[in-house]
């Protein structure tokens, strides 16, 4: 039962920021999904850690302030590994949207760090690279 779980954890936590159709992207669910000390790092040229807020207060305003629009990922493929109450998965993924009025399209790799908790599976860490 632990992969659908997980599954449905991962499908949640990537529409958290879709803002198509006009909808708001509730990048807030992120405090549902992942635990208050999880470890977020963006890896690449540009290297940052985040603390779970930090991560998700730049977002809520790209997202919802209307310079980010019509925008969504998607998982492409994954492996996921679980042992006990841990779990690994590589995902690759697409994205796409209307930056500044600009569309984009790109994609890259995330690896998210499950641990089951009495509140069922969450987030412990997550680090993801673009390509372009």
């Amino acid at each position: 039962m632990s992969k659908p779980e997980i599954d449905a954890v991962t499908a949640e936590f990537f529409a958290a920021f879709d803002n198509r159709g006009g909808t708001s992207a509730d990048v807030a669910r992120l405090r549902k999904l992942v635990l208050p000390g999880g470890v977020i790092v963006k890896t690449g040229p540009e290297f940052t850690a985040y603390t779970l807020e930090e991560f998700i207060e730049p977002r809520e305003r790209l997202l919802n302030d209307g310079r980010l629009v019509e925008f969504t990922e998607w998982e492409t493929s994954e492996r996921t590994e679980i042992v006990g109450d841990i779990a690994s998965r590589f995902g690759e993924y697409r994205k796409s949207g209307v930056l500044d009025g600009t569309p984009f399209e790109g994609g890259g790799t995330k690896a998210l760090q499950f641990v089951r908790t009495p509140d069922g599976w969450r987030i412990a860490a997550f680090s993801w690279f673009d390509r372009p």
